[in-house]
């Protein structure tokens, strides 16, 4: 008898000592213990769909909005149409972020073109935060004009900020959508700049805080109804077609067999001409 309850005794201490060291095995495991699966992750927040660019290809701005210039004086659109195409650039001066890269990429692509603002086309940086101000918009575009560093770019490049209801009248006529985020005290928005015609029509869109100059170029020449530029810049819009889609000019194999035969041709035409000349020339030489 004494042999089984020693064993009976030794069995349930083991036992109890197993339970202790399980015990808090349940708790661990939930909460997330090594070697158990980790807790399912929060999901992420929804994107927002208020925010990007509905493409309005071929539809006219209200040039008839007033705005505010860097010295506080009322302009309406219509100053800057008219006469040459215009870039047009959404921001805000006060952005912690993207609209400084925005702005940054524009320079950039500007600087690399030989057209100058002012004289080829013109640029509007428009602030679509109606609490921004005209002090705010000159002392944008005094950095920004130290950085283009064209003589014509205080002419040409110009820093506007509006009322509510010009930015909502003009940020809706192109497409462009942007949300107040409350948590983090700015604006949400997309990125991009377009490009007008003289007339106030959306001739392109370029996405992201980059603007290639080539592209930037060829939208320039298209926009003022090749008005600008010359034979080479011609021949490229032969070769080079413009994707709504991307926001680039992309060369197609059609344009590309395209121009290449119109290069042909001059090069013919060049030849025929010079043994034309020749051959008169030779002609008109007396015999000797």
């Amino acid at each position: 008898m004494k042999r089984v309850a020693a064993a009976s005794g030794f069995s349930f201490a083991r036992l109890a000592l197993l339970a202790l060291l399980l015990a808090p095995a349940v708790p661990l495991r939930a909460s997330g213990a090594p070697g158990s699966p980790p807790p399912e992750a929060p999901l992420p927040p929804p994107p927002i769909k208020d925010v990007g660019f509905d493409q309005k290809l071929g539809e006219a701005i209200p040039l008839d909005l007033v705005f505010r210039d860097e010295a506080g004086q009322s302009v309406r659109l219509a100053r800057y149409f008219g006469k040459r195409p215009v870039v047009l650039s959404l921001v805000y001066f006060n952005c912690p972020m993207l609209c400084g890269m925005t702005t940054d990429g524009l320079v950039r692509s500007v600087r690399a073109l030989r057209f100058d603002a002012g004289t080829d086309y013109e640029i509007l940086s428009v602030s679509f935060d109606p609490r921004e101000t005209a002090e705010m918009a000159s002392e944008k575009k005094r950095t920004v004009m130290a950085q283009y560093g064209r003589k014509s770019g205080p002419g040409g490049w110009h820093f506007l900020t509006g009322d509510a209801a010009s930015v909502a009248a003009l940020t809706k006529a192109v497409g462009f959508r942007y949300v107040w985020d409350a948590e983090q005290k700015q604006f949400a928005h997309a990125t991009g700049i377009l490009v007008l015609t003289p007339q106030g029509r959306i001739a392109r869109y370029f996405f992201g805080i980059e603007y290639p100059a080539k592209d930037l170029r060829l939208a320039l020449i298209e926009a003022s109804e090749e008005k600008i530029g010359n034979v080479v810049d011609q021949l490229l819009l032969l070769c080079y077609h413009y994707d709504p889609k991307t926001g680039r000019y992309t060369a197609t194999v059609r344009n590309l067999v395209r121009g290449g035969a119109v290069i042909t041709l001059l090069a013919l035409a060049g030849f025929v001409t010079i043994m034309l000349w020749r051959e008169r020339a030779g002609a008109a030489r007396p015999p000797r």
